[in-house]
């Protein structure tokens, strides 16, 4: 089951919740039962790992994880030509 975050705007205390994703979210504060309380977004951590990622999570042809640099193009200039 998902544990979700709740922040009570009378109290401020912040506690998990362990609930099943199609109960409703909680709206009263299950500590101070004064105040009304919403659920925080948290951030997910995700790692893409395994031939075919990139550090960048852009896939490429090769089936190395490592980015190779490109290669510099190299112009001649007029001075260094030599006849």
């Amino acid at each position: 089951m998902p544990i979700y975050v709740y922040e009570c705007d009378t109290c401020k205390d912040i506690y998990e919740v362990e609930q099943r994703i199609i109960e409703d979210a909680l709206t009263d504060c299950i500590r101070c039962k004064k105040g009304k309380i919403k659920r925080v977004i948290q951030p997910v951590g995700v790692a893409f790992k395994g031939s075919g990622f990139y550090v960048n999570d852009v896939a490429g042809s090769s089936s190395t994880t490592e980015k190779s640099e490109p290669t510099p193009v190299v112009k001649p200039t007029p001075e260094s030509k030599s006849e």
